[in-house]
């Protein structure tokens, strides 16, 4: 399996009035997360939207376990957790400095037409993405 690490620093903006992480703002990290990951696979969503097809996410689950806070910089980590050609599903971890586990998640994907939103098979129509998501997971 395939893990990207990526490192984020908390910004002010990013927190509530305690100093610690706004809720919300995990699921922006776990999207750079993402994001970097699919990049050191080789690609990025940027080439898929050009040709037509998004991928939305369908379902999140996000599990707090400690608090992040403003200064501090925080390691998100991501990994494919599921692929079946059509769905993705990526898992997260976000580290605290002390490298305790602050925050689990999951995101599902499915890759859909742009106009449409009728789902494509990423196997069929970006076969060397497929072949890196079968590759991260250990299955290829």
């Amino acid at each position: 399996m395939r893990v990207n690490e990526t490192n984020v620093k908390v910004r002010y903006q990013e927190t509530d009035q305690m100093g610690v992480v706004y809720h919300a703002n995990y699921l922006v990290w776990f999207e750079i997360g993402r994001t970097s990951l699919i990049e050191d696979l080789g690609f990025n969503y940027a080439d898929m939207e050009e040709s037509g097809i998004v991928s939305p996410v369908v379902d999140v689950n996000i599990h707090y376990k400690k608090p992040v806070r403003y200064g501090q910089r925080a390691t998100v980590k991501t990994w494919v957790q599921s692929y079946d050609g059509i769905r993705v599903t990526y898992a997260y971890e976000i580290l605290t400095p002390e490298g305790e586990i602050a925050v689990t998640g999951e995101s599902k994907h499915v890759c859909v037409k742009k106009d449409s939103f009728k789902p494509v098979s990423l196997r069929r129509t970006f076969p060397d993405w497929h072949e890196a998501y079968l590759t991260a997971l250990g299955d290829a």
